[in-house]
């Protein structure tokens, strides 16, 4: 796979006398699917999706047709390929089309509308489904989104299918197994309210997509990996443009290397450690956890190692990309095993510092690699509940490890018996460096803050935001810290440097619905900010200095990303990672990279 940035304007003015449709492709891409996407009367359509699988059907790359129904597909491959067109409204269009190499194979479609209400209630997003669930007040959907939407979507045909009130008791239970924080009367009250709204009947929903100028220039590349228990939390750009993926669920990295489409595995070592690791005691996915560490985050020093936190074993690994060999380094424990659960979300300063937040201690952590110590900051926890969490959590995980997969926490763990449910954590999550000052700033999920530590004096300060679920931010190169709010829908700014907070509310596809924005990131040469919105299969893209919000609808069914990386080519990279991986289209999850101007641009 080459890149067409250096000679995009070359091609325009190559092909600008040639009679062919609206798109000119990218000079290097000989291999092109290209034509035009109208309704059965002609009209064209706008925004479709067409997606191309190899012969293997364990990669595809897609495109979308502009206002005038017309597409341009750039395929890194040939052969008899399992074309299909996918659109709003109507039916997917497949077939399978004969696509020689260095040529341009022309084909038009026809879209039918669907005709049956279960046609069209099937291909609805998730978002559309769970909206159908009448909560007996707002605190209980407050928490079913935190909570219930926590790793995976809500309403997708996994997870909407019809249950009794007993079974989705059962099923919150094995969700509580995986730190779910609900109270014994949330559980009853979404049991009831799931077993009553997902019957199993059409759901009626307008919903309006909202097809872009910019859409039509974009490409969307997939590549499967692992299988159907896989759970690749975060995928990274590495300095040698490979993708990097975290497998939690079987302590394994996936490497892609996008030129050759190749992909291998690095198994983490053992250390002895049960499966599952210090959270043995919780029941955790069946099938899916079956490794000790829970590979979650990574980032690199300039040195090329690249860093991981291990959510489950809580530890902090090394890897050199040459050599391909790991080393370990056990986070602090502390007093009452109180610290070091779960490391999450890993940056590296200007200085090659190693930073990770440590969501369930309630702790920031820096590591030096040149001297191999940590550093421990204590957050505040924000009264007397939390406290007993950050103070007493490890000790509950050490007896519950005594009962192997016996959730025996939920016995011990004040969540339940005082009846807090999510509020006895704050839970630290996010992290990021502040380019201008140098400055890590984190958020708190539960607790709705932010935070900046100094990082030569390492003072904490803290401030609520204005909107609830602050998850995965980033920064700017000016310094604005770019927050999504996860249980609230929306985005957020925050402008370090007057300590002023905007809001901008996410679109929906339906006034009904609610959107899950888990993270973003911030593109440095434009200012733009993507956007996970993972209960509609989407991608957003926010442009400050209009404040415009693209949208790139993606080509599979239940997409789920966990964090979003940029290659140097400007390619937004990620892992579809909804837990299980088999709920997913495709049965598996994926590498997934979208850029923005892989198609081409409008010639008119």
């Amino acid at each position: 796979m080459k890149h067409p940035c250096s000679l995009r304007t070359l091609a325009w003015l190559a092909l600008a006398a040639l009679a062919v449709h609206e798109f000119s492709a990218p000079a290097h891409a000989a291999t092109v699917l290209s034509g035009r996407i109208a309704t059965s009367d002609g009209k064209p359509i706008f925004g479709a999706m067409v997606t191309a699988f190899n012969e293997e059907k364990n990669r595809k790359e897609t495109a979308y047709s502009d206002a005038s129904g017309h597409y341009s597909l750039p395929l890194s491959y040939a052969g008899k390929l399992p074309v299909r067109v996918r659109t709003p409204y109507f039916k997917d269009i497949t077939a399978t089309v004969a696509v020689a190499a260095d040529h341009t194979t022309s084909v038009d479609f026809a879209a039918e509308k669907l005709a049956s209400p279960e046609e069209l209630s099937e291909s609805l997003p998730a978002s559309a489904h769970v909206a159908m669930l009448d909560f007996p007040n707002q605190a209980v959907k407050e928490t079913f989104v935190s909570q219930c939407n926590f790793c995976h979507q809500q309403g997708n045909s996994l997870t909407r299918q019809p249950a009794p009130e007993r079974k989705w008791k059962d099923t919150i239970n094995r969700m509580e197994g995986y730190m779910a924080m609900v109270t014994y009367g949330e559980v009853n009250a979404i049991a009831k309210t799931m077993a009553n709204g997902y019957t199993g009947k059409p759901v009626k929903a307008i919903q309006t997509y909202d097809a872009s100028p910019e859409l039509a220039r974009a490409k969307v590349e997939e590549w499967h990996v692992g299988d159907a228990q896989s759970f690749v939390h975060d995928a990274f750009v590495g300095a040698d443009e490979k993708l990097y993926g975290m497998d939690e669920g079987h302590d394994l990295i996936w490497v892609l290397d996008r030129m050759t489409g190749q992909i291998e595995k690095l198994p983490l070592p053992d250390v002895g450690l049960p499966v599952s690791g210090i959270f043995n005691g919780l029941k955790m996915p069946i099938g899916v956890f079956t490794g000790q560490h829970g590979p979650h985050s990574m980032a690199q020093t300039s040195d090329g190692r690249l860093w991981i936190t291990a959510s489950l074993s809580g530890m902090l690994f090394s890897l050199d990309p040459e050599t391909k060999s790991f080393k370990g380094y056990r986070v602090p424990r502390g007093f009452l095993w109180h610290g070091g659960i779960y490391p999450h979300t890993v940056r590296v300063d200007k200085d090659d510092m190693v930073w990770f937040t440590v969501v369930a201690s309630n702790q920031v952590m820096r590591f030096d690699p040149k001297t191999e110590k940590f550093t421990v900051i204590d957050l505040p926890s924000r009264g007397v509940v939390r406290w007993l969490t950050d103070t007493f959590f490890g000790l509950v995980l050490k007896i519950a490890g005594l009962f192997d997969r016996s959730n025996l926490h939920l016995a011990l763990s004040h969540h339940k018996w005082l009846n807090q449910g999510k509020d006895v954590l704050t839970m630290p999550y996010g992290i990021d460096v502040n380019p201008v000052d140098g400055s890590i700033w984190y958020a708190k999920l539960m607790t709705s803050q932010i935070g900046r530590i100094d990082p030569k004096t390492l003072k904490v300060t803290e401030y609520d935001t204005p909107m609830k679920g602050p998850r995965r931010p980033r920064f700017d190169d000016k310094g604005v810290y770019w927050i999504p709010a996860f249980d609230s829908g929306g985005l957020m700014s925050f402008d370090t440097a007057t300590r002023q907070f905007s809001t901008y509310p996410l679109p929906r596809l339906a006034p009904n619905e609610y959107e899950v924005p888990y993270a973003l990131n911030v593109e440095r040469k434009s200012g733009d900010v993507w956007i996970t919105a993972n209960n509609t299969d989407r991608v957003l893209r926010f442009v400050p200095a209009t404040g415009k919000f693209i949208s790139y609808p993606m080509p599979s069914r239940v997409t789920f990303f966990r964090d979003l990386e940029f290659t140097r080519d400007g390619k937004v990279c990620t892992s579809n990672s909804n837990l299980p991986a088999y709920a997913h289209e495709d049965g598996v999850d994926a590498f997934i990279c979208i850029d923005p101007n892989g198609a081409g641009a409008p010639r008119g």
